[in-house]
């Protein structure tokens, strides 16, 4: 197969989808790997890297979706991308389809093959290709929320851990899944006192006995969000209903409830967010204030500590990557469960229900895309 690798354009995108390491893996089953020209510098890997190992290098975006039969991308298409996209070219990257009707739209347009990383799902529920970015981004969203409630940057002026004599700060982590548990770790390492949120009471208890002394656990419902958001200092939204809109948990009123300097950080942004005042941001602009409340709600975090995150991605997606272009992507599907539920669009037609429930459009079962003729087939 002819697998493309174009450079990120999205704001502040330093990632890349593929390591030369992965490109040797891709190369050992007799692919054809083409990268843009400095896709990979932002993260750390010179195109002398890729070279060696056997990719070959296009100068251009526009060339290198124009050859491409498989596009491996980390961040969705954005706007000047979509005329790019051909009818049936597989795109395999992160799309977050239910928070974008403007994309969803494009890509059913195209006609594209839209496998998305973030709802290719194991028979255990877990999300592979989300795990390592949700991974960083937990870890991240301590990070920024440590900084933004710094004084200079409109935060309280509350150190996370405190001091000797010094109470440490109130961290509040609303979802107790890879996100909610990575922030929770990290907050509580620094030395702040954390409470950590989630619906279900086994993933309390699995969370209450790993945890350090200084976090607690708490059933998340209206009533005690209510009671919480009045005493912390760091909000950290971590809800994720895979493929789907995240529901709003802390709503527009509440942020009179918060004390002046409050950061909320909102790492579902990319689904639509938990936080209801929260919209996109960039690195180049990552926070505004509603309320004198700091909210930081960039939608690729990771995309700031781009070495990290490209490895750790590409650990995670390159054995599916294998089969993609091994199989096809029909029989890929057909064979592996996990990547038959990362179809989201499919030729104009969406096949998973997160999206078609986003925008109450039609709904195509999967199996009848999946034994079609396809020119990628």
């Amino acid at each position: 197969m002819v697998i493309g690798v174009p450079k990120e354009i999205k704001n502040n995108e330093n990632r890349v989808a593929l390591t030369p390491a992965g490109v040797t893996e891709l190369r050992k089953y007799g692919h054809t790997v083409y990268v843009q020209v400095n896709a990979g510098v932002s993260s750390g890997f010179e195109d002398a890297e890729y070279i060696a190992s056997g990719a070959q290098m296009l100068p251009t975006i526009e060339e290198v979706y124009g050859i491409a039969e498989m596009i491996m991308k980390v961040k969705e298409p954005i706007a000047s991308e979509y005329n790019l996209i051909k009818e049936n070219q597989l795109l395999f990257t992160y799309f977050h389809f239910a928070s974008s009707e403007e994309l969803t739209n494009a890509m059913l347009e195209r006609g594209a093959v839209c496998l998305a990383y973030e709802t290719v799902e194991r028979p255990d529920r877990s999300l592979p290709l989300l795990v390592p970015m949700s991974e960083v981004a937990g870890r991240m969203a301590v990070q920024e929320g440590a900084k933004y409630l710094e004084k200079p940057l409109k935060g309280r002026g509350i150190l996370l851990g405190g001091v000797p004599g010094v109470k440490p700060a109130n961290v509040l982590v609303l979802g107790g899944g890879i996100v909610g548990t990575q922030a929770a770790k990290m907050a509580a390492g620094l030395g702040a006192h954390v409470t950590i949120m989630d619906v279900s009471l086994p993933r309390l208890r699995y969370l209450s006995d790993i945890m350090p002394p200084n976090v607690d656990t708490m059933m998340s419902n209206e009533y005690n969000i209510r009671a919480m958001v009045k005493e912390c200092d760091l909000i950290i939204g971590a809800v994720l209903i895979p493929g789907a809109k995240a529901p709003h948990l802390v709503t527009r009123d509440m942020l009179k409830l918060m004390r002046s300097g409050t950061v909320l950080v909102d790492v579902a942004v990319d689904q639509g967010g938990c936080i209801e005042t929260c919209h996109p941001t960039t690195h180049e602009d990552p926070t505004f204030i509603i309320d004198d409340v700091v909210h930081y709600c960039v939608a690729n975090m990771p995309g700031a500590v781009p070495y990290t995150s490209t490895v750790a991605l590409t650990n995670a997606t390159l054995p599916y990557a294998l089969q993609l272009a091994n199989k096809g992507w029909q029989q890929a599907c057909r064979d592996n469960m996990d990547l038959q539920l990362g179809l989201n669009v499919v030729e104009g037609k969406v096949v998973y229900a997160g999206v078609a429930e986003a925008f109450g459009l039609p709904l195509t079962d999967v199996n009848s895309v999946l034994t079609a003729e396809s020119a990628l087939a």
